[in-house]
């Protein structure tokens, strides 16, 4: 087969179509997992998890403390002040992408 400037182009065959299935399966890989303080527990089955990290400021090489806030799904029964661990979900309502793995720290 030849394209039209006359130079051979080569037919994908089934072995380079495995290989490219199995190496995209390996890169989508694993899900994101997160360990953050829960905030809220006042909606049903839904907590919302703080999540911090630290990041160096590019000009002053400083660290700064970034915060974020995650809308979990909550089958276990988190309560206000427990640590977490959540992962990355398919979207189970319009804010909520994470689901409570376990607790990884109870609030004394």
């Amino acid at each position: 087969m030849e394209d039209t400037n006359n130079t051979p182009i080569e037919e994908p065959n089934a072995e380079t179509a495995e290989e490219t299935a199995e190496t995209s399966a390996a890169l989508q890989g694993r899900r994101q997992e997160k360990i953050g303080l829960v905030t809220s527990n006042k909606m049903t089955k839904t907590v919302v998890v703080r999540v911090e990290r630290q990041i160096r400021h590019p000009k002053y090489k400083r660290y700064i403390r970034r915060r974020k806030k995650f809308m979990a799904h909550d089958e276990i029964g988190a309560n206000i002040g427990d640590i977490v661990r959540i992962v990355e979900t398919r979207p189970l309502s319009a804010r909520k992408r994470w689901r409570v793995v376990e607790i990884v720290q109870k609030a004394s």
